[in-house]
């Protein structure tokens, strides 16, 4: 199971360029700021002042010289890769810029809603042929668009990943399946958060199979603290509603800031996984609760790579809480965004540099246990996942050691 998953940074990102890139009604922009938007419409979208003037993709292809040198300059522009990103992305505040950059650059494509169904099913295959089986997405439910421009709701989204999963499992029986954390920008005020917790609650209440919980995402660092939106966040406690939260908390280098005591606040709030938890070791009394309490950390050593935490896998704080037995699930955060795919090379990662020179095919098996033992599924759930990964690892070991 892939736990920690955002909704536009999960499938290849040449299959974007090659794929969705080429269907009809298109168009493209180059901001003033030199940002790519695309827009699917009938006629020209509307221009504003940052987006002057729009032009049909079709049309733009039939000018340029050489399509095939247009199109992985389009894939630049989608992921993170680089041949000298020391020289690139000389801190933190450097490579977060890009890659929020990305997501606002590949967000009209996503979000239209005959690509939205598509890539929802997309994301299923690629994780699927990595062996995942079940997936569980942050997702902020930002609105789908219709050729028309008629806008959908959450619930409509929501819906459609319910369908798309349901159909996807049809002909995959093997899949388990997939659930939604609804999330929301930790730059927002706190006003628009707690109108979005309300939101979670409501989604959750009609969508109990899909709707897992909530969080809060964005780059730590520079947004708001947990303690910031504490308020908001003990809503559902005060309407006496259960919305379990999934947060992001310590996914910093820092230590003593309001951000580093994220780590703090997201276990007083009872988060049922801790999202990167780069800083908990830092803080052995937290550390300590956490293990007693049996909550996770979701590791994404690539993420933890590209966007600057740590450079060696060997010193990674996870080196630690594994060393101690410490409940680690594995994941892959925005695989596409980084130039991965599936969850299989963030396990490599973690094989070969976190987990040491003792690291074994235990290690490989107690976490892929973890990834299901530590999902939000229900328990029931649980035993039919395990009964079906427990046949897939047998044969995986037979067929090794034959």
């Amino acid at each position: 199971a892939a736990l920690h998953l955002h909704d536009i940074g999960i499938v290849t990102m040449d299959w974007l360029v090659r794929n969705v890139t080429y269907r009809p009604h298109c168009h493209i922009c180059f901001t003033t700021k030199g940002i790519v938007q695309f827009r699917f419409a009938h006629l020209t979208p509307h221009t504003s002042e940052e987006c002057r003037k729009w032009i049909l993709l079709e049309d733009y292809r039939r000018r340029v010289q050489n399509v095939t040198e247009f199109d992985d300059s389009l894939l630049r522009n989608f992921t993170l890769v680089t041949p000298h990103p020391e020289v690139i992305y000389t801190n933190q505040n450097a490579v977060w810029s890009k890659f929020k950059a990305i997501f606002s650059t590949i967000s009209g494509l996503i979000r239209y809603a005959p690509v939205f169904r598509d890539y929802v099913f997309q994301s299923m295959q690629e994780f699927y042929e990595d062996n995942v089986l079940y997936m569980e997405i942050r997702a902020r439910l930002l609105p789908v668009y219709e050729l028309s421009g008629e806008r959908h709701d959450v619930q409509w989204s929501v819906k459609t990943y319910q369908e798309v999963a349901e159909k996807f499992v049809e002909t995959h029986p093997e899949f388990i399946g997939i659930k939604i954390i609804y999330s929301d920008d930790r730059s927002k005020d706190v006003t628009v958060i707690a109108e979005s917790i309300r939101t979670a609650m409501e989604l959750r209440t009609k969508f109990p199979t899909v709707v897992a919980g909530f969080d809060l995402v964005g780059h730590e660092d520079t947004g708001h603290s947990l303690h910031y939106y504490d308020k908001a966040l003990m809503i559902p406690a005060k309407d006496g509603v259960k919305l379990p939260y999934f947060f992001h908390a310590g996914e910093t280098d820092w230590q003593g800031t309001s951000i580093d005591k994220n780590i703090l606040d997201a276990l007083m709030l009872n988060t049922t996984r801790i999202g990167h938890g780069f800083a908990l070791s830092k803080h052995p009394a937290l550390r300590a609760y956490s293990q007693k309490k049996d909550i996770p950390i979701e590791v994404c050593p690539i993420s933890n790579q590209v966007l600057k935490l740590v450079s060696d896998l060997r010193n990674h704080p996870a080196a630690t809480l594994m060393a101690i037995g410490h409940p680690v699930v594995i994941s892959s955060d925005d695989p596409a965004i980084f130039g991965a795919k599936g969850l299989s090379y963030d396990f490599y990662e973690v094989f070969m540099g976190i987990g040491g020179m003792k690291a074994d095919l235990r290690t490989l098996k107690q976490l892929a246990i973890n990834s299901i033992k530590y999902s939000s599924l229900l328990e029931i759930e649980k035993n039919t996942f395990m009964a079906v990964w427990k046949k897939r690892w047998d044969k995986f070991i037979a067929d090794v050691t034959e």
